[in-house]
């Protein structure tokens, strides 16, 4: 069978990799490179973010933290990595919680914080870890072209839609709508663990060491559309987490980039047919989870293919 895939950030080459190594011929094909996608700006910790619904995300979420955890002793791009969130109120437990292996407390929080929790997660280094998905979806036999397409391609026998925010025109789909990320990296500044600490669902404050740099972030901007780097809010991030990690105040800053999540009211996973009766499945509007359910994703639409 041969099998299109349009979309070329975490997802689609991930639903690519399990369809190739599954044994069919599938074909790649995306506007965007995968070093020019949303993924790649991605400070990339496991942890379920703008996502729903629950019970899904939370059966996505586990599969790929499984998954990461066996890259981690082989791939050089994923990591696992300890670290702290801190929260403005008392919270229970996280309901991915029993997904990881050693959530406690914190004891003691930061002024301007109350509660928060300590766990080890998988930190992947996307700029390094996209550049892996291509050789072993290549390796599989799979391929990636750049295509500018209006509309989803004819001319396979099943197309799996993994456009992302590009669902809005590839599946006509108007409740896929961006939100704004800006993030910057800093050199190395002898940080080992990462640090989520959200004063406000609109100012993100985190801070994830990789192994050749540190991710600092960042925003959460429902509707803006605007890809250009603002200077005053890279003084903000910086400001915000350098109250937390003073030594990040004279890091120096390598890069500054904006990423548009694909949100949607719940993320589209499914099998459907067109008018002339060709499948197509589905797979988009992954929030600020791409990478944390990339696997669980790509392992159901393998399921879901397989089914036709």
């Amino acid at each position: 069978m041969r099998v299109i895939v349009v979309g070329a950030g975490v997802i689609g080459l991930s639903c690519a990799i399990r369809l190739a190594e599954g044994g069919y011929d599938v074909a790649v094909f995306a506007r965007d490179l995968p070093l020019e996608t949303t993924s790649s700006v991605a400070a990339a910790i496991w942890y379920p973010y703008l996502s729903a619904p629950a019970d899904r995300v939370a059966g996505w979420s586990r599969a790929t933290y499984e998954e990461f955890a066996k890259l981690a002793e082989s791939e050089p791009s994923v990591e696992l990595r300890h670290g702290r969130e801190f929260l403005v109120r008392p919270m229970p437990d996280p309901p991915w919680a029993d997904v990881l292996p050693d959530v406690t407390r914190v004891a003691s929080p930061p002024a301007g914080f109350v509660d928060g929790w300590a766990f080890t997660v998988p930190v992947i280094d996307m700029p390094a870890y996209l550049p892996s998905l291509v050789k072993r979806l290549e390796a599989a036999g799979g391929t990636l072209t750049r295509a500018a397409l209006s509309a989803l391609p004819t001319g396979a026998d099943l197309v799996v839609n993994c456009t992302g925010l590009g669902g809005r025109l590839t599946a006509s789909d108007p409740t896929v709508t961006p939100v704004r990320g800006q993030v910057l990296t800093v050199e190395p500044c002898g940080l080992t663990e990462w640090l989520l600490a959200d004063r406000s669902q609109d100012e993100l404050t985190y801070v994830v060491p990789r192994r050749n740099d540190v991710v600092v972030g960042g925003t959460s901007q429902p509707g803006d559309w605007n890809l250009a780097v603002d200077p005053q809010t890279t003084k903000d991030i910086l400001d915000r987490a350098a109250e937390l990690v003073p030594q990040l105040r004279n890091a120096k800053i390598i890069r500054q980039r904006v990423g548009l999540r694909p949100a949607r009211p719940a993320i589209r996973c499914e099998l459907v047919r067109t008018r002339a009766g060709e499948p197509v499945v589905h797979c988009y509007g992954h929030g600020g989870s791409g990478v944390t359910l990339s696997w669980g994703c790509a392992d159901e639409v393998l399921e879901l293919v397989r089914s036709i």
